[in-house]
């Protein structure tokens, strides 16, 4: 069983240490300075990081060399990842990225490719995303929103728009319209709380056992035994 470190100990790294908990799983600690955090113990653990989008950027380097093994629920890097995915593989130290960790969003992602496929080859359908969360979250579109919009773009290549709104406390509802001339198909998962997202990243944490190198949650998630 892999010992487990926060980083960024907001409510999502509460909602992760409360998870770690319920399954038994070490936490040797919840940190906002990870950098900081001791060596010596930071190479017996895997990292499970959300935090923003600035502190990623900034900590990324000591992430990849301090830690036995990371685990990224944080958005918004995007524009760096292939500099993200050369450090980690650079530094020999495992990561699991993902724009969301939902079992449920990754199995709508899979449903989003199935269909797109469908209706690219039939054409004339418009595709459309949108995306609503909370006043909290500074990226937007969100990770998944974009994630979602690169899976359509696969499909059914041309412009389409990508929708955010913010307001309250909302976890998060994603929603991919495809709209024709005679119908409309549309997919939504909505959030009922974060804790989907942070069972997830647990999930993640515990598949470093023997892994190597950098992968995409859904990878694994979807990868037959």
């Amino acid at each position: 069983m892999e010992k487990v470190v926060i980083s960024g100990y907001g409510r999502m790294g509460h909602m992760i240490e409360a998870v770690l908990q319920s399954r038994g799983i070490p936490c040797a600690g919840a940190s906002e300075d990870i950098v900081n955090f001791d060596d010596d113990l930071a190479k017996e653990c895997v990292c499970i990081d959300f935090t923003c989008p600035d502190a990623f950027r900034a900590n990324y380097p000591a992430l990849a060399r301090k830690f036995k093994a990371v685990v990224v629920g944080t958005t918004g890097w995007n524009d760096i990842k292939d500099e993200v995915i050369a450090c980690f593989e650079q530094a020999g130290t495992p990561m699991i990225y993902s724009s969301n960790y939902s079992v449920g969003v990754n199995v709508l992602s899979a449903a989003v490719d199935v269909i797109s496929k469908y209706l690219g080859k039939a054409g004339g359908y418009m595709p459309y995303i949108v995306e609503k969360h909370h006043i909290h979250k500074l990226d937007a579109p969100s990770g998944t929103a974009k994630s979602l919009a690169a899976v359509v773009e696969a499909n059914m290549p041309g412009k389409f728009d990508v929708s955010s709104v913010r307001v309250g406390e909302l976890a998060g509802t994603h929603t991919v319209g495809f709209e024709g001339e005679c119908d409309r198909i549309t997919i939504e998962h909505e959030a009922f709380s974060r804790k989907g997202f942070a069972e997830g990243a647990v999930v993640a944490s515990q598949m470093m056992e023997g892994l190597e190198g950098v992968h995409e949650f859904k990878e694994l998630f979807f990868k037959e035994s």
